[in-house]
């Protein structure tokens, strides 16, 4: 899954990478168009050649961009497509997948089932064995124990088991509780701390007292304590967990080890068992009671597992005798004590001696005892705590349930403990004998039965423990098979994940490696493409001199050899030619195929490679090629022109070259010779060239780097100085100055050295190249010139291809000429064909209507018509298709045709181009040099220059800075009140216009320096147009001069054989002739309408612009016009119209009149013809001639109207541009605000945030204080000890003296004590040395030692040597003293000096308080202010809605305004109309009459064709005129909307310019305050500076630890002071990461935001399934439960079925004893039927010999014998007998019935005895049955066991007699299970059976019996053996209860 999804990330990720680089090419393509657009107006160009290729250029251009997002588009569409395709299939694998892990999940839950039925039945079992096993064992003593922790497991079982099962759900929920809860912990100590943090500021600002103080120092130091015991608390947390998995997973694994074990040694003792059974079954036949009693036993013991509880008894044996051993051990070492008690005791009778005589001491010695017993109480209630050892057993045994990691410690923790009560034991003995009392012995003792009951209760308890250990781990091994199972399957999902991602992974990697081959392949080929056209280029310059030699080589040789057969072979070259031509066509044409097929696979390629990027580049240089190849073919044409004319000129000097073959000879080989020579050098030149360019390329790049790392250098050095001047002493610069000079010229020297190191490798291998390149250059130019005399015979050829082309090319272009006015033709027809559609469309509505009506008799033919008129719609719409497609077809031929003829001209311009750079780089490279190193000269100068100015101006510049901060700092207060004050803001807004006007300037001069380059450009391109003009004229003249040469041909006789084909040439001349004047003409008329196009444009330009500056105007009165202004435009623009409409009716009246005079005059001078009247006629002539002259004023006029409606129409449209352009360049502005706005708002959080890190630095601040507070506080502490201590010393002084005097008193008694005090003082010293040895570990007895010491000491002369002891420990006491009172002092003055600290800070916390409560009242007047303005907003917003409101209404009035002007110009052009028609008739009239004055009918009809030509122009006009009043209209209504949306925006400017200056109103007074108190802070930080020292010389005087921390406080300090120029640095750089970042963030936004929508999708799905599963689980969880309850209830009752079970089995077994000897029995019979078999078949071959020889025959004695058995046989069974006998004699069945109907019953059994089992014949039934036998198939399997046992236990049927026919129930029932179909057949069916299944009685039909016996029960091998053979096998245990109840019966009996 995890691959598949991350091949879909991938794939879309790539498809959005497409989708990105193709949007980001668009709107590039657009932004070039657009800066194209602003350009258009700057470019003003003088002549009329530039002019049209101005624009012709930017027609191509615009070609190309419609082209390339044409592309684009589709390329996107498919991109679209893909990406829709690929959700679907991921869609389809999802579902897919989604189903497979559902079935998988439920497979694993129905084997999860599974293994949790089994183990839970298996636990119970062993449960319950157990439980009877230690209650056999341990008897009523351990009954309660076992009975906990029965009651116990299950519990326990059931959780592992579910965790186990669970263990992926489980741990990570269990996980997650618990970092919940430490989170939840974290959280409340951190409330804690926080909470102490306050409550140490609070009394940090009231002054409290030093008690307090010392209170909330120990409250910070177990803050501190308490965080690191959490950290620890957390680290011992998530190790345990780590351990807790790896035990859990450990114990399963050796759980399932130890149950599979257990299982196996099971089985085995089932066999061994097995095998015991049969053996002692085959020796005894009959058992005593006794023995089948303890097989009974042993079989409960086996099936329980008793042995396994043996063995555990065994261990736990083998554990008692460790611990009885340790005891012994014990008790030995108990027993060394009491010997040494006894030697003790005698001491003490000694020391009881002694205390008899002094019992003055005995009293003292009394109390010490008393307080000695009480200590030993303590220690006993310790010892018995320790010895409650049962209650620890059972928290064990829990806590090995929960946590089983604990079971290994368990052990460990009881030995530790018992050999920890032991050392006790003897520890307290030894102090109990120095305290010397008798009760200790009986204490000891019953610790001792303390310790022995103990120790049993801890070997009880660790057998049940390792009993329950055993369970456990039992458990666990079940568990873990499960899990690793379930782990398995999940590492095998993990691995095919991992190969799939590894398999992602390196088909990444090859389509990377891919990638950058092709990059180095295109490069390679870009590389060849340009040798190959630098080669292209040298051959061109070649071939023309060498065409002139090979040509004049040619014709001399043509000449020598054949003078007299030149007519032949020119006719023979010319069919030739002509066959070399159709050959180079086929070629041509096979090219252009390879071509296409080349382009196709390209194509192909493409689609497939649809991530590669680089098709788009290809395919553009496979078009270069393409044109590359155009040019050589036109080079080609020219080569075939010139060859053309050489011709010409060989055919007229053949006689004059015969002469001068000689000399052109020896011409030749010079000149060849010379041009070799030339072309080498030439070549050589050339390569040296490449090689300097490549070295000042190589010197250039060098330079550049050298540049590079300077500038890093120099960067460097500055930022080291920048960073010197922060340093506060002189001599660290002058040093730090000094250091980075040295270092700076240390770098530079290595950089030089390199340098020139890398110069000198450059240059040697520059001159090996030379050489090679010279030696390879001068192979080349002899294979070159080889070459190139091939390449001339090949373009020879080529040359007649390319012609032919040509006038392909001509006449496609004549043929799109016929297909564009075709086209238009069709156009034309369309409209009409869309007319004609609309009128059937209402005619078939119209007809729909009539059916509706009509009556269905008409209806037939309605539908003919609805039929016929659908499918004329049809062909219509084919037609209009087919149109539409033709259409497309011409335009892109148009279009390419276009492009090629671009590219050609691009092609020209680019080498020349080429040609010219690399001249001029070649003069720019060695001035660079130059100019470099003067340069680098003088930037070192400077930079020296620099370094003395910094270091003077240091010192300055921090004056300077303060002033400065100051000025800003009133120029932002000024700038605050800007909404105030007006004066102010107009301050500001000059300043804005500055900046603005700054700006403006730039962009100007950016402007004047394109324009600059475009009119350069332009005079380029001028130059090549009158070049290519140039050209054409000399190619005509060229023709022209070869048209003459042809008539001189004509003219002579010789070439009468030429004439036709030189007449056809000629016309194809004449024809290309004609076709390049007509291209001329065309050229011409394109470039007079480009130049009036252009002057129009120009006129539209300065129309735009003067149009803009009344817009400007405008907009602005139009905020201060109202209702009235609109209303009197409208009226105004009315009157006009109907003023020139009144005209126009004027002008229509007068043409009126003018016509019915001139009708007057004319039937005047038809009638009056005769009359002489003609000088009136002549007179009313002159007038008609003035008023047709004055008609054509009038419509010069029209027309120059027509043309200035056109210019305004154009106007408007580039108006419409330049205010689109506008809405383009506002939208930037806002954009810029909006980021502009954007990073105020960041600097704003900025500020913010440096704010809240002063904070902290003052929190830190008071911290530090704390820390002061708290030393100071310790001192205090130090102070209290030391002054205790001294007024105990003080009183020790007093008890001394009493003592002493005493002892005084006492020294009165006798000297008889003398040595008696001499022992006791030598037990003294033992005693003080073991006091001495003791003193860190029991600090209380030492106290009651010195007493009894003090009281020992009274009676003894050493008591003196102790005062004098005393004496001289008094006085270092004192000493001590007096150095401490000095500290003291010393420590009162540091107080002193803390206090006045502690005062300053508060003063300054007071005033820090006092400077946030003024922020916060400036920041709650931000606030107010905020409101206000944003309520000032509201209105002015309500305001703007009202204005746009009225606007509405004005632009409805407009509208209607307009549609009244439509109405009013449609009748204009009405009259105008009316007035043309007059005019044409007025000038026909004129005509008429001139004609009848002169009598020429040719003028009437010249005149009457000016009238129809005026007509049509009239209605052409006319047409124009519409258009153009529709565009006017359509440029109105866009330029409306335009001045809308540019008020939108004006109003949106100046939104955003007020929330601009408030933004940065806010942060001014924002930096303002900020300063302030950096400013204050860090005078604060000086004068706490100054503080600090005078604080370290006193602190060095008093004490180092002092010390210590006043220079932790100092490096904390600076380390501050870092961080803050760090932080400041730091802030720099993101504030310009930010502005980089913002892009980026834009940019992945869009990327992200998807692929959140996706990841959003699957998370919910995931979270879905998990929810569902989740349910699932605890469902089961709850049915589990459920069924273990059950499954627990089931098994108690199997269990004492199983009893009863094992009862039945042991009957079994004794059945089966005798089972196995009837088995041997039935092997001997078989292998005796076996030979008997033998014997048969050898008796059924000669009875068949028998049978042959006597069929027909009756057998005598058989009748005999048949007749006799009918007598002997009883009444019942003689039918059967008849039946035989009606058989054998082949009497039917049906008659026998008849004949025996009357006594029809069973079958006898005498014929069955005589026969041996019936005979062969198909009559004969079944074998005989008894009357049991026929009940034994309808009863079930239990009830035939049970009769079997019956018979079988019965004495007086022994089995030794029992015949096989007797056995044949038994068989059917001990044959194991046997199916129900054998049954049937064995009963039911035994008539067909038994022939097939008997070998005796299958071959016979009617066989005599082999032995007639007289006995009923016959002869074995007489019997039938298929089915009456019985085979015994164990009896197994059915399951159903039926058994159950049978086997219970069995016992009964």
């Amino acid at each position: 899954m995890a691959s598949w999804l991350g091949g879909l990330g991938s794939g879309l990720g790539q498809s959005l990478g497409q989708v990105g680089g193709s949007l980001s090419s668009l709107t590039g393509q657009i932004s070039s168009f657009t800066k194209d657009i602003l350009l258009e107006g700057a470019e003003e160009v003088g002549d009329a050649a530039t002019e049209l290729h101005v624009s012709n250029s930017r027609l191509r251009e615009i070609e190309s961009i419609n082209a390339a997002q044409k592309l684009e588009n589709e390329r996107l569409k498919k991109v679209c497509s893909d990406l829709e395709e690929k959700h679907e299939a991921a869609e389809l694998q999802i579902k897919q997948l989604s189903v497979e892990y559902r079935k998988q999940l439920q497979q694993k839950e129905v084997e999860i089932s599974h293994l949790k039925a089994r183990q839970n039945a298996l636990q119970e079992q062993l449960q319950k064995v157990q439980t009877a096993t230690q209650s056999a064992q341990l008897g009523t003593d351990a009954l309660p124990s076992d009975a906990t922790s029965a009651s116990y497991v299950p519990v326990v079982r059931h959780s592992s088991g579910f965790e186990g099962d669970d263990m992926d759900f489980g741990d990570i929920i269990w996980s997650q509780q618990e970092i919940n809860r430490l989170s939840n912990k974290v959280s409340t100590l951190e409330s804690e701390v926080d909470h102490w943090k306050h409550i140490a500021l609070s009394s940090k600002a009231q002054r409290t007292d030093d008690a307090e103080q010392s209170e909330i120092c120990k409250l910070q130091n177990i803050v501190k304590e308490l965080k690191q015991n959490l950290c620890q608390e957390i680290d011992e947390h998530q190790h345990e967990l780590s351990v807790l998995q790896d035990a859990h997973r450990q114990k399963l694994v050796e759980i399932s080890r130890r149950h599979r074990e257990e299982l196996s040694e099971y089985e085995e003792r089932i066999e061994e068992l097995e095998n015991q059974l049969q053996q002692g079954g085959v020796s005894n036949d009959a058992m005593d009671n006794s023995k089948i009693s303890e097989q009974q036993k042993s079989a409960q013991s086996f099936e329980g597992g008793k042995l396994d509880e043996l063995q555990v008894v065994k261990d736990l044996e083998d554990e008692i005798k460790k611990l009885n051993h340790k005891l012994s051990s014990a008790k030995e070492e108990n027993k060394a004590l009491l010997k040494e008690k006894e030697l003790v005791k005698a001491e003490q009778i000694q020391i009881t001696q002694e205390y008899e005589n002094l019992k003055s001491d005995f009293s003292v010695l009394q109390s010490s005892v008393a307080e000695q017993d009480a200590l030993l109480k303590e220690q006993e209630k310790k010892l018995q705590s320790k010895t409650s050892l049962p209650e620890d057993v059972v928290r064990l045994q829990q806590a090995l349930l929960e946590a089983e990691n604990e079971i290994a410690r368990l052990s460990n923790l009881n030995q530790e403990g018992l050999e920890k009560e032991l050392t006790s034991a003897q520890h307290k003995n030894e102090e109990i004998l120095s305290a010397s009392t008798e009760d200790q012995n009986s204490e000891l003792s019953q610790l001792r039965q303390d310790l022995q009951r103990k120790e049993q209760e801890l070997s009880e308890s660790i057998a049940e423990r390792e009993t329950l250990i055993v369970e456990l781990e039992e458990l666990d091994k079940q568990n873990q098979e499960a899990n690793q199972h379930m782990i398995a399957l999940k590492e095998q999902l993990s691995k095919q994940h991992t190969e799939t991602d590894s398999i992602i992974k390196q088909l990444k990697l090859d389509i990377d490696s891919e990638r950058k081959k092709v990059s180095e392949l295109e490069i390679e080929k870009m590389e060849t493409i340009k040798e190959l056209n630098s080669q292209k280029e040298k051959l061109s310059q070649c071939s023309y001199a060498l065409n002139d030699l090979h040509i004049s080589k040619q014709q001399l040789q043509d000449n020598i050899k054949d003078l007299q057969e030149q007519l032949r072979k020119a006719q023979d070259c010319n069919s030739h030619n002509r066959k070399e031509m159709g050959e180079l066509q086929q070629r041509l044409k096979e090219r252009e195929e390879e071509l296409s097929v080349s382009l196709s696979k390209l194509t192909e390629k493409g689609s497939q490679e649809s991530n590669y990027i680089c098709q788009d580049v290809i395919l553009k240089e496979k078009e270069v090629e393409i044109l590359k190849l155009q040019k050589d073919i036109s080079e080609n044409k020219q080569l075939s022109e010139d060859l053309e004319k050489s011709l010409s000129d060989l055919r007229t000097q053949n006689g004059k070259l015969i002469a001068d073959i000689e000399e052109l000879k020896q011409e030749l080989s010079n000149t060849i010779s010379e041009k070799n020579k030339v072309y080498l050098e030439k070549d050589a030149v050339v390569e040296a060239l490449k090689m300097e360019k490549r070295q000042l390329e190589s010197e250039l790049n060098q330079t550049e780097k050298r540049l590079l790392e300077q500038a890093q250098k120099y960067k460097q050095t500055i930022g080291e100085l920048s960073n010197a001047r922060s340093m506060d002493t002189t001599a660290l610069q002058l040093e730090h100055e000094r250091l980075v000079k040295l270092n700076q010229e240390k770098d530079f020297k290595i950089a030089e050295l390199k340098r020139s190191i890398e110069q000198m490798e450059t240059d040697h291998q520059e001159t090996k190249e030379m050489l090679t390149t010279s030696l390879g250059g001068q192979k080349q130019l002899t294979e070159l010139i080889k070459e190139k005399e091939v390449f001339i015979e090949k373009l020879k050829n080529q040359t007649l291809q390319v012609k032919q082309e040509l006038e392909e090319y001509m006449k496609v272009s004549v043929k799109q000429d016929v297909l564009k006015q075709n086209l238009e033709e069709k156009d034309r027809s369309l409209a009409v064909m869309k007319e004609e559609n609309n009128h059937l469309k209402e005619e078939i509505e119209r007809l729909k209507d009539q059916q509706s009506r009509s009556t269905p008799a008409v209806e037939p033919k309605t539908l003919d018509i609805i039929i016929e008129l659908e499918s004329e719609v049809t062909q219509l719409k084919v037609i209009k298709n087919n149109l539409e497609e033709e259409i497309e077809v011409h335009k892109k031929t148009i279009e390419d045709q276009n492009q090629t003829t671009a590219q050609l001209q691009q092609s020209l311009q680019q080498q020349r181009k080429e040609i010219d750079e690399s001249k001029f780089q070649c003069e720019q490279m060695n001035v660079t040099h130059e100019r470099l190193s003067l340069e680098k000269d003088e930037e070192i100068k400077n930079l020296q220059k620099t370094i003395e100015q910094i270091k003077t101006q240091l010192h300055k510049e921090r004056h300077i800075i303060q002033t400065d901060s100051s000025d800003l700092f009133q120029d932002t207060k000024v700038q605050t009140l800007n909404g105030e004050n007006g004066n102010e803001k107009h301050d500001l807004s000059k300043a804005e216009i500055e900046r603005l006007v700054e700006g403006i300037k730039e962009r100007e001069m950016e402007i004047k320096l394109l324009n600059e380059k475009n009119v350069s450009l332009s005079q380029q391109i001028d130059q090549l147009s009158k070049d290519e003009v140039g050209k054409l004229n000399q190619i005509i003249q060229e023709k022209e001069m070869e048209i003459q040469a042809l008539n001189a041909r004509f003219s002579s006789a010789s070439y009468r054989q030429d004439v036709l084909c030189l007449q056809q040439q000629l016309q194809a001349y004449v024809v290309e002739r004609e076709q390049v004047l007509a291209v001329l003409s065309e050229k011409t008329r394109e470039n007079s309408q480009l130049k009036t196009e252009y002057r129009n444009i120009m006129d539209m330009v300065a129309a735009k612009e003067a149009a803009l500056v009344r817009l400007q105007e405008e907009n602005q009165k139009l905020s201060n016009r109202s209702e009235n202004s609109s209303e009197d435009m409208s009226r105004e623009t009315i009157q006009n119209l109907s003023r020139i409409i009144r005209e126009k009716d004027i002008e229509i009246d007068a043409l009126s009149q003018k016509c019915q005079t001139l009708l007057a005059v004319l039937q005047t001078s038809g009638t009056g013809t005769g009359n002489g009247s003609g000088g009136v006629n002549s007179n009313q002539f002159e007038e008609l001639l003035q008023e047709r002259d004055k008609l054509k004023q009038q419509v010069k006029k029209m027309e120059e109207w027509k043309q200035q409606v056109i210019t305004t129409v154009q106007n408007m449209q580039h108006e419409s541009a330049h205010l689109q352009e506008e809405l383009h360049k506002l939208q930037a502005q806002f954009s810029v605000e909006s980021d502009s706005n954007s990073k105020l708002q960041i600097d704003y959080n900025g500020l913010i945030e440096s704010y809240e890190q002063n904070e902290k630095k003052l929190k830190s601040f008071s911290q530090e204080l704390a820390q002061v507070q708290h030393s100071i506080g310790q001192l205090h502490n130090t102070k209290d000890l030391l002054l205790s201590k001294l007024d105990l010393a003080t009183p020790s002084v007093a008890t001394a003296s009493t003592i002493s005097q005493r002892s005084d008193v006492q020294y009165s008694t006798p000297e008889v004590l003398s040595d008696e005090s001499k022992l006791l003082q030598k037990e003294l010293k033992q005693l003080k040395k073991k006091l001495q040895e003791k003193d860190s570990t029991i600090k209380t007895l030492q106290e009651n030692n010195q007493r009894l010491s003090d009281s020992v000491a009274t009676a003894s002369e050493i008591e003196r040597k102790n005062q004098e002891w005393t004496e001289s420990e008094m006085r270092q006491i004192k000493e001590k003293h007096d150095v401490l009172q000095r500290s003291l002092r010393e420590k009162d003055i540091l107080i002193k000096s803390k206090s006045d600290e502690l005062l300053s800070v508060s003063e300054n916390l007071s005033n820090k308080e006092n400077e946030n409560e003024l922020l916060k009242q400036a920041v709650t007047n931000l606030k107010e202010r905020n409101l206000i303005l944003e309520m000032d907003i509201r209105k002015l917003k309500e305001e703007n809605d009202k204005i746009v409101a009225r606007c509405r209404e004005k632009e409805t009035e407009f509208r209607a305004l307009q549609e009244t002007n439509m109405q009013f110009s449609m009748m204009l052009k009405e009259k105008e109309f009316e007035s043309h028609s007059m005019k044409e008739k007025a000038l026909a009239f004129e005509k008429l009459l001139k004609e009848k004055e002169q009598g020429k009918t040719g003028e009437l009809n010249q005149l009457l064709n000016e009238v129809k030509s005026m007509q049509e122009k009239a209605v052409t006009f006319q047409q124009e005129r519409d258009q153009v009043m529709v565009a006017l209209k359509q440029k109105q209504m866009e330029s409306s909307a335009l001045q809308s949306e540019i008020q939108h925006l004006r109003e949106k400017e100046q939104r955003l310019n007020q929330e601009l200056e408030r933004l940065r109103n806010h942060l001014l007074e924002m930096e303002d305050s900020y300063t302030r108190e950096a400013l204050a802070a860090e005078d604060r930080e000086v004068k706490l500076r100054k503080k600090v020292v005078v604080l370290e010389e006193k602190l060095v005087s008093s004490s180092t630890a002092v010390e210590n921390a006043s220079h932790q406080a100092t490096l904390q300090v600076e380390s501050l002071q870092e961080q803050l120029n760090l932080v400041s640095k730091q802030r720099d750089e993101t504030v310009l990461q930010l502005t980089i970042s913002q892009d980026q963030v834009k940019q992945y936004a869009l990327s992200l935001a998807n692929l959140q929508m996706v990841l959003e999708q699957f998370q919910q799905e995931e979270k879905a399934m998990y929810s569902a599963e989740l349910e699932k689980h605890q469902k089961q969880t709850a049915e589990w439960r459920k069924k273990a309850e059950s499954l627990e209830e089931k098994v108690a009752s199997l269990q004492e079925s199983l009893g009863e079970a094992n009862a039945a089995l042991d009957a079994a077994s004794r059945l089966t004893e005798q089972l196995d000897i009837k088995e041997e029995q039935i092997e001997e019979l078989k292998k005796e039927g076996e030979i008997k078999r033998e014997m048969l078949e050898d008796v059924q071959n000669k009875l068949l010999n028998l049978m042959n020889s006597t069929e027909g025959k009756v057998d005598k004695l058989l009748m005999k014998n048949l007749f006799v058995g009918h007598f002997h046989t009883p009444k019942n069974k003689r039918p059967e007998v008849l039946r035989l006998m009606g058989s054998i004699l082949g009497i039917k069945k049906e008659e026998l019935d008849q004949l025996l109907s009357e006594d029809q019953r069973g079958v006898t059994r005498w014929v069955t005895g005589w026969l041996g089992g019936g005979a062969g014949s198909k009559s004969v039934p079944s074998t005989p049955l008894r009357p049991t036998h026929q009940n034994v198939f309808n009863s079930s399997f239990s009830e035939l066991f049970v009769k079997f046992l019956e018979t079988e236990s019965r004495p007086s049927l022994p089995p030794p007699k029992l015949t096989v026919h007797d056995m044949k129930p038994l068989g059917a029932a001990g044959t194991g299970t046997p199916s129900s179909s054998q049954m049937q057949d064995s009963a039911v069916s035994g008539r067909s059976r038994r022939p097939d299944a008997n070998p005796f009685l299958a071959p016979r039909s009617a066989a005599v019996p082999l032995i007639t016996p007289a006995n009923s029960s016959g002869h074995l091998l007489m019997k039938p053996i298929s089915d009456a053979l019985p085979s015994f096998t164990p009896l197994p245990v059915s399951p159903d209860a039926s058994a159950g109840a049978v086997l219970k019966d069995l016992l009964k009996q």
